[in-house]
């Protein structure tokens, strides 16, 4: 997928409308994020962060190195961060290159961002490279529905604006595969049908991936 260029406009209204959805998405996804960041590090990396979405379910304290490279999401992810005792670093970098040395990070968190990143294999090989050996990759991302579902039909029609409004969202990914391709010891995923109001994004896989030590 080639990456759409920077568009200011596109940029503060994804921080804007994120900003105005987070409650919301806690709601339907608050009990399994919670539970699948539980045993989270006092170090992680997080890559796409937006405007601090996962940062409730961080322990205060935490150190956390954010690659974001919108830059409108910059402000309200550091006020996020103070308010709720995060220690944070943020990076502009991309997914595919986040600048850091291999080997270095216990875990990396990676929530609904996969979809809009240009190489999502590069991003995943990335993940493993700065990932300590026994390092885990912990995510939730939508995924293309099942071939022939109404889903899939509506993913396929709404593609195209979907992507120039959300910054590359593709709603056709199937991440999953992309993961369980991507070289890691141990991957334990599990597919599920989200019951929210954005329908597109409702077709989900959760879980975690370890590197081989």
């Amino acid at each position: 997928m080639t990456k759409l260029p920077a568009n200011p406009v596109r940029g503060r209204a994804n921080a804007a409308f994120f900003r105005l959805v987070d409650g919301y998405v806690h709601h339907v996804l608050g009990g399994r994020k919670a539970a699948l960041f539980a045993d989270l590090p006092g170090a992680n990396v997080e890559i796409g962060p937006g405007t601090g979405a996962n940062l409730r379910y961080y322990s205060p304290g935490t150190q956390l190195v954010a690659i974001e490279p919108n830059p409108h999401m910059h402000a309200p992810l550091a006020r996020c961060a103070a308010r709720r005792g995060i220690h944070l670093e943020l990076r502009s970098a991309g997914a595919e290159s986040t600048g850091l040395p291999s080997d270095s990070v216990d875990a990396v968190v990676c929530t609904l961002v996969l979809c809009t990143v240009p190489d999502p294999a590069a991003a995943l090989a990335e993940a493993r490279r700065i990932l300590r050996p026994g390092g885990r990759l912990l995510l939730i991302e939508h995924v293309a529905a099942l071939p022939r579902t109404w889903l899939a039909t509506l993913q396929r029609l709404l593609r195209t604006p979907w992507q120039w409004v959300f910054e590359g969202c593709d709603l056709c990914r199937s991440t999953g595969d992309l993961v369980t391709a991507a070289g890691f010891d141990e991957v334990q995923l599990e597919r599920y049908r989200l019951r929210s109001v954005f329908l597109p994004v409702n077709e989900q896989v959760a879980g975690v991936a370890v590197k081989p030590c």
